[in-house]
């Protein structure tokens, strides 16, 4: 229902993505087999054909079959219910994308040329030819490159030349034609030539450095298959692993663990593979049965311990496996107890385990002796208006990642030798950022010594890669995104604001414009982004392609709208529930805020979400629709209630401690007083670009498809209702990072159209 990455698909220290209490549900997976794409993307090319033929091409109209839902004496008549099509290849369903699309090409055709010169700036600002900050491990340092014209990357190392020095921030990788030789891993173009999509959503190197094990989705919809090769040959060692998440982790240099999924694509059991056995005689180490609870997996810092998270979006316990002693599988870490969500990380002979509550809502921080679990100590206890984000350790320091005021912050502390009592922490020190909005998340480090890396990016400032030295309090900056054709960060502006919602809180706006060209006099067009869900913080970062907008007058603010989680879990919790209005009227108090200030006028004011930040969209369109001149929903989850009553969609039940459970007659009504598809009714909208994947995993295609024909059917003004359906691709769209930036260029495009900013053609 929402998209992992609400800006742009950046490295995050959140958990993975199948995460049931930090992210989305699954929808329904669909496959689609290469004779049926082939065929729906003929028979798209000769509706397109026809469209461009055609001088005045109607909105394609859907049939209505009647289709009722009753609960509580309440009946609503789905017209569309029968546009949904778990196989994918009912060709009626599937013409009906395709004529969707046509439309779509035809009512844009005529602003093709300035998709082209859109594109071509988006793509003129990248170096295609560069490499990522190296990350030493062991004696190598790992990065990926990008080559010009390459859609993926290259996963490649380097040998370290003098390994026996200790780290510092002023380390770089050697090059040149006296350094040691670069090696190519894994080229993912080379992979990706068989298919129409690609990604990796895992790579691991063992232990001593030997193999690689990576995860790999051909298709889009989130099953993995898992390959282990030799790094240095490239040969493939046993056979793949199919039909898994991409958690794995090395269990030693000979073993792994990994996670599969039930029928309804739930994360339920993990494994342990050892190399050269079949996938079928693997162990099953754990299964949760719980239909509430999925599976996660990571590893410690130290290296030591695999820990295995059970988790509903209320609670999270774990287990740990120790690696040096496999023939002791799972242990109890922390047990499940309702309501009390935990995570854990390792140093020395303690675990250190951040754990909420409903007292300790922001997260408190505890240490235990490996011998004695149970013998916890607090070592920060909690606080109201700061929230535990994430907790990192190394072998002399701990790093806490914060929140407060809606701001993160890195504060990290020296620990004692390993073996001397643990006690609490003092004196922590916190880094330093200049921007006054921004985001910070935590980067692989080196466990073993004082070296902090983290990526930091702000709306002004493109990705950067720090090391900082939590002994001398240096930090170097490792790498800056190279952003070409002039760029210049001091043309912009970056600021916060506060909006008054209606109950009297105080809603936090990111924005930037370039302070050359917007006059703030309400005449400037703008762009508002609003997610709010999942208790998702979306922090103000860096994305090039949107300087097309910046450098055309435009300016761009992010509502910090309750259900997210960037002011605390409060702020989370006063917008889920029966609470969740709260999200969707802080959108359109944001929105008024921006007007009364004169960051631009109703005329000029354009809003997108995507995924959950789609069902915010839908829903102060039906609210307010004359606020808005211009609507983007991407991928949005719009049809709420009804899928929220289908326990047979993937990860529904998990989803009702986040939405509300609809088969309770207070959630039933309140949640279909807010579901954009049953709240559609006889009014003027603004214009609209609706997008969809057919091969999503987390929302049906069916759910916006629904939406357009029902407000095609119902709004009374002429503005723009477009939809596109990518036929072949999922949730995040296509998977190249050229064909990303085509979706941008559209919906640029088409934001520039609605306001009349297109450009006569010379």
């Amino acid at each position: 229902m929402v998209s992992l990455f609400p800006l742009a698909q950046i490295k995050l220290g959140l958990r993975p993505i199948y995460s049931a209490s930090g992210f989305p549900r699954l929808a329904l997976r669909f496959r689609t087999t290469r004779s049926s794409t082939c065929s729906s993307q003929t028979s798209a090319m000769a509706a397109i054909d026809t469209a461009n033929n055609s001088k005045n091409l109607q909105p394609p109209v859907a049939k209505k079959v009647k289709h009722e839902i009753e609960m509580f004496g309440d009946v609503r008549v789905d017209n569309y219910y029968w546009l949904r099509d778990d196989s994918r290849s009912n060709p009626e369903i599937l013409s009906h994308l395709q004529q969707e699309n046509a439309y779509t090409d035809f009512i844009m055709s005529g602003t093709k040329h300035l998709e082209d010169q859109i594109y071509a700036e988006l793509r003129s600002r990248i170096k295609e030819d560069d490499i990522s900050a190296p990350v030493r491990k062991g004696p190598y340092y790992y990065y990926e490159r990008t080559l010009e014209g390459k859609e993926y990357v290259q996963h490649c190392r380097r040998l370290v030349e003098n390994r026996e020095a200790v780290p510092s921030v002023h380390d770089t990788m050697a090059t040149g034609p006296e350094a040691p030789p670069e090696h190519v891993i894994l080229d993912e173009n080379v992979k990706a030539k068989e298919h129409s999509y690609y990604s990796i959503g895992a790579f691991k190197v063992s232990p001593n450095h030997k193999l690689v094990a990576y995860a790999e989705d051909t298709k889009g919809d989130e099953i993995y298959t898992i390959h282990v090769m030799d790094a240095e040959t490239r040969s493939p060692v046993g056979e793949p692993l199919v039909g898994v998440t991409s958690y794995l982790e090395w269990a030693g240099d000979e073993a792994l663990l990994y996670i599969t999924m039930d029928a309804i694509l739930r994360p339920d059991k993990v494994w342990f593979h050892k190399l050269g056995t079949n996938q079928s005689t693997d162990s099953c180490l754990y299964h949760e049965k719980d239909d509430m609870f999925s599976l996660d997996l990571e590893a410690s810092e130290s290296k030591k311990y695999l820990f295995v998270g059970s988790e509903s979006k209320t609670t999270r316990s774990i287990f740990y496996f120790d690696i040096s002693k496999p023939e002791n599988n799972l242990s109890v870490l922390t047990p499940r107890l309702e309501g009390i969500d935990t995570s854990v990380s390792h140093r020395g002979n303690h675990f250190f385990i951040k754990r909420r509550s409903d007292e300790a809502f922001n997260s408190e921080l505890l240490a235990c002796p490996l011998d004695d679990v149970n013998a916890t100590t607090i070592l920060l206890p909690h606080r109201e208006t700061v929230k535990i984000q994430d907790v990192r350790t190394f072998s002399d320091h701990l790093v806490v990642y914060e929140r407060e005021k809606g701001l993160p912050r890195v504060t990290f502390y020296s620990l004692p030798p390993v073996g001397e009592p643990l006690e609490s922490l003092q004196g922590g020190r916190t880094v330093d950022f200049i921007d006054p909005v921004y985001s910070v998340e935590p980067a692989e480090s080196q466990y073993s010594s004082s070296l902090l890396r983290f990526y930091y990016s702000s709306l002004r400032t493109p990705p950067s890669t720090y090391d900082y030295d939590m002994n001398s309090g240096v930090s170097v900056l490792k790498k800056i995104e190279t952003v070409l054709g002039g760029f210049d960060a001091s043309n912009y502006v970056t600021k916060r604001e506060w909006a008054v919602a209606q109950d009297g809180t105080h809603i936090p706006i990111s924005i930037v414009y370039r302070k050359d060209l917007v006059k703030l006099d309400g005449s400037d067009p703008m762009l508002l982004y609003g997610y709010g869900s999942y208790e998702i913080c979306v922090d103000p970062s860096f994305k090039a392609s949107r300087l097309s907008l910046l450098d055309r007058g435009f300016t761009f603010a992010i509502a910090h709208i309750r259900g997210g989680g960037e002011m605390g879990r409060k702020w989370y919790e006063n917008g889920k529930y029966l609470q969740k209005k709260n999200t969707f009227t802080d959108f359109i108090d944001c929105a008024e805020y921006l007007i009364k200030k004169k960051y631009c006028t109703k005329e000029k004011l354009c809003i997108n979400g995507r995924s959950a930040g789609g069902l915010l969209i839908g829903a102060v369109v039906n609210m307010r629709p004359d606020l808005f001149k211009a609507a983007v929903a991407g991928v949005p989850f719009v049809d709420v209630v009804t899928t929220m009553l289908d326990p047979t969609i993937p990860l529904t039940t998990a989803e009702w401690e986040e939405w509300g459970d609809p088969r309770k007659e207070e959630f039933y009504f309140y949640m279909k007083s807010y579901s954009p598809v049953d709240n559609v009714k006889a009014q003027n909208y603004p214009a609209i670009l609706v997008t969809a994947g057919l091969n999503d995993p987390r929302v049906l295609y069916s759910e916006p498809a629904k939406f357009v024909a029902k407000m095609r059917e119902m709004k009374t003004d002429k503005n723009e209702l477009l939809f596109k359906c990518e036929m072949g691709a999922g949730h995040f769209s296509k998977s190249g990072r050229f064909e990303k930036l085509q979706e941008d260029a559209f919906t640029y495009t088409f934001i520039l159209k609605i306001l009349n900013m297109v450009p006569a053609l010379a």
